[in-house]
């Protein structure tokens, strides 16, 4: 007996929780442009997942690029052409972002353009109603089963020439794995592995908008461990590769790729539970545990010791990495730049790596002698609105190094650090950075008849200093100070 195939039918018309504006400007295009209009590839993924989609995606047999246009103007919305040559543009509209493309390669027929998609979960669609712009039927048009794939959480190209296309596609396949916790099919991720040098032929900004989705998932450490073991990490970020098998100080059990690769693990579970491992201090984490400060700390994680390679040495049999970290931070601004980061994320993430051994080092200093107000200062304001999660990297680190010459109660030690810098802050340096200097620059020209220069911020510097230390409570002391810095000369503070 033959089987017997079920059609994959939506739970319902999902079209109809979007605005009704806009089904009726679809349903006015689809009726004038006379030829059949799908929503197709991500959103009828997300509907057949139960999740409504933000973004939704149309095609038809041509003249897409039109469509969008008009649907556009009808809505008042933003048009935007994507790619003229490839019949592609989009509709950006209250929050929503409409795309529009004409069938892939002059396919005839909808299921043609579905044969061409990066992958089955993706090769799904579903037919729009002319006029009312609902969908005109809720069975799915599915040639290269998606929807079984979906259930199996496999993520599988159509055909492997799909996958080279495109090369970005390679690097999606991890993408779509790590959003939806999906496996990569064992076929698929073969021909990725053997096809991976094609993806530097891809541009480098949508190569970052996918690494961005994959670390701001919940699966960043499992997912780039896949990309290790396939070699595709190596396409993207050769910087690493050096690292492999560069053994470290017996305070570390594994290599320094190894390590990183483990200091990302451990943030994770960090994330995710930061009161675990700062007893009584979670609330301080809660800015910087999720969202886009999260993803980029993780970025930090996984790059934090990118100069280990370069600053190897071995003296009289001692391996050690002197200023690994300023190292590190040089060559991670050559990657964002490569990647067309953002400077503020490019800065927020340098700015981690190349701080992150002075909460090991002021640890060190608290055990012996005890930590002044001072130096809290100097780490709050070097590290900027980064505080808390430079001593979230220092604590993944910290975890992610268990070698038989590792330092007792290291992780504890530092939470103990966190919890008094962060007092020491709050009592002492927020209030004054939270008030009006009691000496400003015009002060300096003014009162003391100083010209502007490189003295100012030594002055301005010293004098918070000095208001944290207790030593100044007023302008008038303030101003005494200043007196007092300039009659020692200019070269040092009266501290």
């Amino acid at each position: 007996m033959a089987a017997v195939l079920t059609a994959t039918v939506l739970t319902q018309d999902w079209l109809q929780t979007y605005p009704e504006e806009l089904r009726l400007a679809l349903g006015r295009v689809a009726q004038g442009s006379g030829q059949p209009m799908y929503v197709a590839g991500g959103p009828v993924r997300d509907w057949l997942l139960g999740v409504a989609a933000k973004d939704l995606d149309f095609t038809m047999p041509t003249d897409a690029v039109a469509c969008a246009r008009e649907v556009g103007a009808l809505l008042g919305g933003t048009f935007v052409l994507l790619d003229a040559g490839e019949d592609v543009a989009r509709v950006v509209w209250q929050g929503l972002t409409l795309d529009f493309s004409g069938f892939r390669n002059h396919s005839t027929t909808i299921e043609d353009d579905l044969g061409q998609r990066d992958f089955t979960i993706n090769a799904m669609a579903v037919p729009l109603a002319p006029v009312t712009g609902a969908l005109a039927a809720l069975t799915v048009i599915d040639p290269c089963d998606g929807a079984a794939d979906l259930a199996k959480k496999c993520i599988r190209t159509p055909a492997l020439a799909n996958l080279l296309a495109d090369p970005l596609r390679l690097l999606r396949a991890y993408r779509f794995a790590a959003a939806l916790d999906f496996a990569i099919e064992p076929r698929t991720e073969t021909a990725i592995a053997a096809h991976g040098e094609l993806l530097v032929e891809a541009a480098m900004e949508r190569v970052a908008y996918e690494l961005g989705l994959i670390m701001g998932s919940p699966r960043g450490w499992q997912t780039i461990s896949r990309m290790a073991q396939t070699g595709l990490l190596w396409v993207v970020f050769p910087e690493l590769v050096s690292g492999r098998g560069l053994a470290q100080p017996a305070s570390h059990h594994l290599d320094v790729f190894e390590h990183s690769l483990e200091a990302l693990r451990c943030l994770e579970k960090i994330l995710l539970e930061p009161e675990t491992y700062f007893p009584g201090q979670g609330g301080l984490f809660s800015e910087v545990v999720q969202g886009r400060r999260a993803a980029l700390l993780k970025w930090a994680a996984l790059f934090h010791d990118l100069g280990k390679p370069e600053t190897h040495r071995l003296i009289e049999e001692k391996i050690t990495f002197y200023n690994h970290d300023q190292a590190g931070a040089a060559i991670f601004e050559g990657i964002a730049a490569r990647l067309h980061w953002a400077k503020d994320d490019r800065n927020r993430v340098a700015r981690l790596i190349g701080l992150h051994m002075w909460p090991f080092h002021l640890s060190n200093a608290r055990l012996r002698t005890g930590i002044t107000r001072k130096a809290c200062l100097r780490l709050v304001k070097a590290v900027d609105d980064d505080l808390a999660s430079l001593f979230l990297l220092a604590m993944a680190d910290s975890l992610a190094g268990q070698g038989v010459g590792k330092p007792e109660g290291m992780e504890e030690n530092l939470a103990a650090l966190m919890r008094e810098v962060h007092g020491v802050y709050a009592e002492y340096i927020q209030p004054v950075f939270a008030s009006p200097p009691l000496v400003t620059g015009r002060d300096l020209i003014d009162l003391f008849g100083l010209e502007p220069g490189p003295v100012f911020k030594e002055i301005l510097d010293g004098l918070v200093t000095a208001q944290v230390e207790g030593l100044v409570a007023d302008r008038e002391q303030g101003l005494a100070w200043v007196r007092m810095f300039l009659e020692a000369g200019a070269s040092a503070t009266p501290l």
